[in-house]
């Protein structure tokens, strides 16, 4: 009867562990002494090439780091806010936020306790979740709002209307100024305003709600509504 020597680093393996050797016979029923090891190639990072690198140089302030950052989640950051806002242009108001907000707060990424993707996403809950406070509000606002009843004295008080939202309009920085003037005195459109001032038809509505909720406030607090 022949015997098979055993080669000592099998022979001596811990109870339970399976050598390389001992699975190519379990395997194939042969044992291929000097075979080489073969590199079982790492699965791809769902995050992308390069994404703790890009991290880094984001945190450093490097330029290139947020375009390309901009280039790689914004369809992400996109995708989350239009799910929850559902309109293309609180969604969009929303993506330009979050990369603003990032840029402007890269001091307190740290990229070695997060990635960048996930700490953009942390951004963007925030920032959805204020949308809808805001929306929130300005649907209070607009709930709350009287309505003046119809008088003989309407055409005064019209003209007085207008002198209150001319010097409302005053009190007002631009772009904001301007995109309500042509919505009020020249009775255009938000895709008219868009146009005419080359602006996202996304931030002309955005500054048109946000400016409308600030003239009320300030009409309220005036006395000028009620």
């Amino acid at each position: 009867m022949t015997t098979t020597a055993v080669p000592t680093a099998v022979r001596h393996a811990p109870t339970g562990t399976t050598t390389y050797r001992e699975s190519c016979v379990a395997r194939g029923g042969q044992e291929r002494t000097g075979a080489p090891l073969r590199d079982v190639p790492s699965p791809p990072d769902p995050d992308g090439e390069g994404v703790d690198e890009l991290g880094a140089a984001f945190a450093a302030g490097d330029e290139d780091a947020i375009r390309e950052a901009y280039r790689r989640w914004a369809t992400l950051v996109h995708t989350v806010a239009l799910r929850s806002l559902g309109t293309v242009a609180d969604a969009e108001e929303v993506t330009q936020q979050v990369f603003v907000e990032a840029w402007r707060g890269r001091h307190r990424f740290d990229p070695t306790r997060a990635r960048l993707p996930a700490w953009l996403l942390g951004i963007t809950r925030h920032a959805v979740a204020d949308a809808h406070e805001r929306r929130s509000r300005d649907q209070r606002l607009a709930a709350a709002a009287p309505v003046a009843p119809a008088t003989v004295g309407g055409d005064d008080d019209r003209v007085v209307d207008a002198v209150v939202v001319a010097d409302e309009l005053d009190r007002l920085g631009d772009p904001q100024r301007t995109i309500l003037r042509l919505a009020f005195y020249e009775d255009l459109t938000h895709d008219q305003i868009a146009t005419r001032l080359d602006l996202p038809l996304g931030t002309v509505k955005s500054h048109v709600r946000r400016s409308l909720a600030r003239l009320r406030n300030r009409w309220e607090v005036d006395g000028a509504v009620g």
